[in-house]
């Protein structure tokens, strides 16, 4: 009744967790773009169905991912999440009940450094991931890719749970991948740098998650994520100029 569709490189240290909080779905759909870890191994131990893809960008990797689920409703995952047993419940008494919705929004519970932030931002933090086979896909994005179904949508209750950025040296490995992407992406969309961007668009990023989503009731680490946020912010317009400066 439901698949679960992943993508995965070299991700021996989530998907453990990944695969055993999803153990009780009908079908695991695992797309690999070439780990040269473990992650092949976990996945074949746990018995899912393992195909090994070159990588295609975030959007088209997932949808390959979801065009090869055979079930009737499809949850797309990333290797550090985690589906929670009262999150599971909610899903499969979902599925059960002959709902008419063709897709659902699920709160997240994001975890930095190891503990869970409840401000900047980062919760709830609906994201659509369930949807009805055939109705939904990823839009095309370098980067932050999203689902997107026809139909009508509504939102489960019960968190997953994202365990992203276990320490500052992995943020700041990912920070560089994805604001590149992120340059790009505004590039193609014909967006142009303006020194007001670096000037007070990353000081606007961190009063916003900083004062305005209450980041500080977060104490160090709320103000350690804000000021990362803004960085990131910063680097991002900066690749983009240099991106112009290029085509040029």
């Amino acid at each position: 009744m439901v698949s679960v569709a992943i993508i995965t490189k070299n991700e021996e240290d989530n998907i453990g967790g990944c695969l055993e909080s999803v153990k009780w779905a009908d079908e695991i759909i695992v797309v690999d773009s070439g780990s040269d870890d473990g992650t092949a191994d976990i996945c074949e131990r746990c018995g899912v169905r393992f195909y090994t893809e070159p990588w295609k960008g975030f959007s088209a990797q997932k949808n390959s991912a979801i065009g090869k689920a055979t079930n009737d409703w499809i949850l797309s995952l990333d290797a550090d999440e985690r589906v929670t047993p009262e999150l599971r419940r909610e899903i499969t008494a979902l599925c059960e009940s002959g709902s008419t919705k063709t897709g659902y929004f699920i709160p997240r519970k994001n975890f930095f450094l190891g503990r869970w932030i409840r401000h900047c931002g980062w919760y709830p933090d609906y994201t659509l991931r369930l949807f009805k086979k055939g109705t939904g896909s990823f839009g095309e994005r370098e980067v932050h890719e999203s689902l997107s179904v026809r139909g009508d949508t509504g939102h489960l209750k019960h968190p997953m749970e994202h365990y992203t950025y276990k320490t500052i040296s992995d943020y700041l490995q990912r920070l560089d991948r994805y604001s590149s992407l992120a340059a790009k992406e505004l590039l193609k969309e014909k967006k142009r740098y303006g020194i007001h961007h670096i000037a007070f668009r990353p000081l606007y990023t961190f009063f916003h998650m900083y004062v305005i989503r209450l980041g500080f009731l977060d104490g160090y680490l709320g103000f350690t994520l804000s000021i990362l946020y803004s960085f990131y912010t910063f680097s991002k317009y900066t690749k983009l100029r240099e991106l112009q400066v290029i085509e040029q």
